[in-house]
């Protein structure tokens, strides 16, 4: 269930011709479940407007969780793996699990409140609430999609340590490593740091030299005929791009699996991909400034896979 607000100066309906669609807002009410007497669960909000509390959480602590999910042609892809590595990421911040049929619904409600576009990046964040209050808050924010043309035909990538072992999620839970959390400054001062030296991307090494991810995407290494991502217990974010990635190899007969590489092997390998869900398949053209090769046409198919057209 949800209400919507008349257009306000700023939105779709005001915006000049040839210009983006306005985002789409989405209060979340009732993140933890629907209200007795029929209070709506979810309303949509003015995007230019303040909205959110100098005083909340995620303001003072960056003490939240989020996900940012893509939605192709008005469709959104791997909505219930997103909404189960949300609730994982909330549990290790000692946050109850949200109720997924309410967030599904405003999801849904998002995307089709916003004009008809190819790509939309929408993102659902949940914050331990305004200090005091112990009621957690919860929006919906969908905006047309980046474009990431120049990714997907390739990134010249640069590996930066994370400073964790592979063993901190098992000995130092504290530490958050593997939840996507709302404290993402260091992921974009890696960025920074990328540009800095003269690459787009990061792929993140543990301390004692294992490949990991990047500072918002998943890798995905070819070996042959074998395809290998990760260990989610090295502390990585669960994949949900390779895990549509991985449906489709395994349809075709591959072997794909789970295995500590080091960067050596990354950057010897028979091709890499940075995988997202809103930039899809990124393949990294090269490492460190080692060259790794480049299919076109299969970046594009595991492309499909993780925007659900395949």
């Amino acid at each position: 269930m949800t209400s919507t607000t008349a257009a306000q100066p700023g939105t779709d309906q005001a915006r000049p011709e040839g210009a983006a669609p306005a985002p789409v807002l989405i209060l979340v009410e009732r993140a933890y479940g629907p209200a007795a007497g029929g209070a709506p669960d979810f309303r949509e909000a003015d995007p230019s407007a303040a909205q959110l509390l100098v005083t909340d959480f995620v303001a003072t602590r960056g003490d939240g969780v989020f996900e940012t999910l893509g939605a192709f042609d008005g469709t959104l892809a791997n909505v219930g793996p997103h909404l189960d590595r949300l609730t994982r990421s909330a549990a290790m911040i000692d946050l109850a699990g949200p109720d997924h049929d309410v967030l599904r619904a405003a999801l849904e409600a998002a995307v089709a409140a916003h004009p008809p576009v190819p790509e939309l990046t929408v993102r659902l964040s949940l914050t331990r609430g305004v200090e005091g209050s112990g009621v957690p808050s919860c929006w919906i924010h969908a905006r047309v999609a980046d474009d990431y043309a120049p990714a997907r035909a390739g990134l010249s990538v640069v590996s930066l340590d994370r400073g964790l072992p592979t063993t901190a999620p098992a000995s130092s839970p504290w530490l958050l490593a593997g939840a996507k959390t709302l404290s993402y400054a260091v992921n974009m001062a890696v960025l920074r740091e990328a540009q800095r030296r003269g690459a787009e991307e990061v792929l993140f090494v543990s301390s004692e030299g294992y490949a990991l991810e990047g500072p918002t995407s998943t890798l995905l290494v070819r070996l042959g005929d074998r395809w290998v991502t990760t260990p989610v217990d090295a502390g990585v974010l669960p994949g949900t791009s390779v895990a549509s990635a991985f449906a489709l190899l395994r349809a075709e007969g591959a072997e794909c699996g789970e295995e500590l590489l080091t960067i050596e092997q990354v950057r010897e390998a028979d091709a890499a991909w940075l995988l997202s869900s809103g930039r899809l398949a990124a393949p990294i053209r090269q490492l460190d400034g080692v060259d790794l090769p480049v299919d076109a046409a299969l970046t594009a198919r595991l492309g499909d896979a993780i925007a659900g057209r395949a």
